[in-house]
């Protein structure tokens, strides 16, 4: 029997279902029941990290699980109970605007005066908050563009064109020094942060966890193309500003040029990227299936709506002076080691 020999170590349980999950993944114990699934907060630890560890069986795997159980049917069952949950929730949680230019719209205006995890980080944000900030965003950062490719077999012209183009950007332009998750590991190693493939999974919040799980279920699902595609507009439209600011706080701070070479990356290739989501990606979307706009909008507003809890979640954190991590970083090594500061 052939076990993944490479790949994260299966996360610590944070609950009934992802311990069960796990523990069925280890080959130790039975699937959560139905009733258990339905008992766990869906925005809550146990949920997000059950429905975490059922993805990642389609990226990397874990060390020590049969990558077979990828498509194992009762696995999938439970997935599909967990993803249900959590896409009702969002549904019903989610403001979504009327439609996708006021969607778009929204994303495109700049508030003047600005209260998020960007502003926050580049005009008074601390090394040790960028330390956990990259920790907490390496489980989406380290596959950067993985789970939008699976958007692209469900595309076709103007929008399949352009996604590939963006996503061959993501991937470094067929240069392997390029790839933005080879990128992202670099400003990790600035930051005195093990890079290792979902090294910081047990660390994240559940808030962390939903962004990336969001993600991969628009992406895995056809049923969900036209709510990926606003999803990736949404990343695309705010990365430029957001980044830009990103790459401020690590120069103010002194977090190394490969920290600071990550954000103004993005501010350049996000700009670019904007206007080809925006004009190509959509609009060539909805020109083949214009009944798709509610989904492109709700993708748009779902994403936002997760975001802006993941923030509120971090600043509450780092503006009563703790962390925001479930389980504490290493202390740093590095020239950094004697300026920052472990809450």
């Amino acid at each position: 029997m052939e076990y993944d020999r490479e790949g994260p170590q299966l996360p610590t349980a944070r609950g009934p279902v992802s311990e069960a999950v796990g523990a069925h993944l280890l080959g130790t114990g039975p699937l959560p029941s139905p009733e258990a699934v339905a008992a766990a907060p869906v925005y809550g630890d146990d949920l997000q990290l059950a429905l975490y560890q059922c993805y990642e069986l389609h990226y990397r795997g874990f060390a020590g699980v049969r990558p077979d159980l990828e498509w194992d049917p009762g696995l999938l069952g439970v997935r599909a109970g967990l993803e249900r949950r959590f896409l009702a929730a969002l549904r019903v949680d989610t403001p979504v605007h009327d439609g996708v230019a006021d969607a778009v719209g929204a994303l495109l205006v700049e508030p003047v005066h600005g209260e998020g995890v960007s502003h926050f980080l580049r005009n008074e944000g601390e090394l040790w908050q960028l330390r956990e900030y990259a920790a907490q965003r390496s489980l989406y950062h380290l596959k950067e563009a993985d789970p939008h490719a699976w958007v692209l077999p469900r595309l076709w012209g103007r929008a399949k064109a352009a996604m590939a183009a963006v996503e061959f950007d993501e991937y470094g332009g067929g240069r392997a020094d390029r790839v933005h998750a080879r990128l992202f590991a670099d400003l990790m190693t600035d930051l005195d942060l093990d890079t290792t493939y979902g090294a910081h999974l047990d660390a994240a919040s559940a808030e962390c966890l939903a962004t990336v799980n969001m993600m991969s279920l628009f992406g895995l699902h056809r049923s969900l193309r036209g709510a990926l595609v606003g999803h990736f507009a949404a990343v695309e439209i705010t990365s430029s500003p957001g980044s830009r600011r990103l790459a401020e706080a690590m120069r103010r701070t002194g977090a190394g040029p490969a920290a600071e070479h990550f954000y103004d990356e993005h501010v350049e290739a996000d700009a670019v990227h904007e206007q080809i989501v925006r004009h190509e990606v959509i609009d060539g979307l909805l020109e083949q299936e214009p009944h798709l706009a509610a989904d492109v909008a709700f993708g748009i507003d779902a994403t936002g709506y997760l975001e802006e809890r993941l923030g509120a979640r971090l600043l509450a954190d780092w503006r009563a002076g703790r962390s925001s991590l479930r389980t504490p970083l290493p202390a740093p090594s590095g020239v950094h080691g004697e300026i920052f500061h472990i809450p």
